[in-house]
């Protein structure tokens, strides 16, 4: 066993942007309603022509990139995604067909907003134990393809766009990526939800609130444990980007006191398993936190899962 690290970060997102006033044309709302609650301003929009494996491919490629590294480098391929409308071939497939790669592994998750962390986990573990030499691992949703554009409490909230790792053995054995802490409330598993035919997005927006507000600085404090450290070592905060108004509070509770908090909710809005891996890489590509960063990652949403780890930037 060894540990691993993250050795590079990409991210993509479309180039159409819609606007809180954008949106005063489809639904019932305004620019001040939608800021005053949950934060946002725009959201980045895909269109009928750029699927979710396409803006995944991006994220993947510029972390290659990054890396100094080619496609067949990476043995293993993980797509966190629920808004993948066809069952096979799946996204981690797809993907890798885009990139040229030879014969990568491929997995796809679907643990929604959490599904980055546990696909990140899961990466982990496999290097670790010997069954994977290099991992790209990717978070990606379109979820403006499964809003219901008539509901003025979720249509709001959403975006698209691609956030992708590289996850490979530490040089010195030193693990950059810590312990992960995962669950999930079973009872709250309705909170959050993508279904039907064609699938909609809805969500009990209270009931995460307050699940999120009580619940999870507990369980952040006891991932810093986890990984030898205090909430005061924090250099920085990702937490999934769902609504400024918890992310801001949550990160005060949680004792972080010197930590960059991401809030790339406001201009990508929320993009699922997408929005950690993104948040993260744009803090890294703007020199907001320094090389080796403790950085705190933390997903929650659908099922109600969740999952977080400590990672050193790379």
């Amino acid at each position: 066993m060894t540990g691993t690290r993250i050795a590079a970060l990409g991210h993509h997102q479309p180039a159409k942007v819609l606007t809180n006033d954008d949106l005063t044309a489809l639904v019932d709302t305004s620019d001040e309603w939608i800021r005053s609650r949950v934060g946002i301003r725009t959201r980045h929009v895909a269109g009928p022509d750029e699927p979710v494996d396409e803006m995944a491919a991006h994220a993947a490629a510029k972390a290659l990139a990054s890396a100094g590294l080619t496609p067949d480098d990476i043995d293993l391929v993980m797509v966190a995604t629920s808004t993948a409308i066809d069952r096979s071939p799946n996204m981690a497939a797809r993907v890798a067909a885009r990139l040229g790669m030879a014969s990568p592994a491929t997995l796809d998750l679907n643990v929604v907003c959490a599904g980055f962390t546990h696909a990140l986990a899961t990466a982990d573990h496999a290097v670790r134990a010997g069954s994977s030499r290099r991992a790209l691992v990717i978070g990606a949703d379109k979820m403006t393809e499964v809003a219901d554009w008539t509901d003025r409490t979720t249509c709001v909230l959403v975006g698209d766009g691609a956030g992708a790792a590289i996850v490979e053995a530490a040089p010195d054995g030193t693990p950059g990526i810590g312990p992960v802490l995962w669950g999930s409330v079973p009872e709250l598993g309705h909170a959050v939800r993508i279904e039907g035919t064609p699938p909609r997005f809805a969500q009990e927006g209270q009931a995460v609130y307050r699940w999120a507000t009580t619940r999870l600085p507990p369980i952040a404090r006891e991932i810093c444990q986890r990984a030898g450290l205090a909430p005061e070592d924090l250099a920085a905060i990702v937490l999934h980007q769902a609504n400024l108004r918890i992310i801001e509070p949550l990160a005060r509770r949680i004792g972080a006191v010197n930590a960059v908090v991401a809030r790339d909710v406001v201009e990508s809005g929320n993009t699922s398993a997408a929005s950690i891996p993104m948040a993260l890489s744009k803090l890294v590509e703007r020199g907001d936190v320094p090389s080796g960063a403790p950085t705190l990652l933390f997903g929650f949403g659908g099922n109600l899962s969740y999952a977080g780890q400590i990672v050193h930037t790379p």
